[in-house]
């Protein structure tokens, strides 16, 4: 079982995916928008094919940090989404991640024309990646909560 990232554009939507382990975020697919019958029917095979468990939809914060009107249009397709799909749906913060795949790109050689295809899917990558960056941080034991022991003190 692994988690499917969506990163929703007006014309195109990024997917990406996690390894099982929930460890590891992978651009998959870059698709045009068509409906939302339409997309989420593609989604749902996707979704089948890859085992998903739990959709990660990206929501576009303002700089403030409050949402605007591009948020809450995520949160109605994301919501629409999971419910058609039957999978719980979280959303997470995608600020700048559109930025950073495509720096990310050019740093690997792609030009403007070469990352079109694919920006989408490296940005839904990145919400991913930091999606479970912070649910791992979030498991992790703090010290005294069954975490190692420190090192004693070697005055030797």
């Amino acid at each position: 079982m692994c988690y499917l990232a969506v990163d929703l554009g007006e014309k195109r939507i990024g997917l990406a995916i996690s390894d099982s382990l929930k460890m590891v975020a992978s651009p998959l697919i870059v698709f045009l928008r068509r409906s939302r019958r339409e997309d989420f029917a593609f989604i749902r095979q996707v979704a089948s094919e890859k085992a998903v468990e739990k959709i990660i939809v990206g929501l576009p914060l303002l700089f403030s940090g409050e949402e605007g009107r591009m948020a809450r249009w995520a949160r109605d397709y994301g919501t629409a989404l999971g419910a058609s799909l039957g999978l719980p749906v979280e959303f997470w913060d995608e600020t700048l991640t559109s930025d950073q795949a495509e720096e990310a790109m050019r740093a690997g050689g792609l030009n403007k024309k070469k990352m079109k295809g694919k920006l989408d899917a490296v940005a839904a990558a990145l919400i991913l990646q930091s999606f479970l960056d912070a649910e791992r941080e979030q498991s992790r034991p703090t010290q005294g909560e069954g975490g190692p022991e420190p090192f004693p003190d070697d005055d030797m």
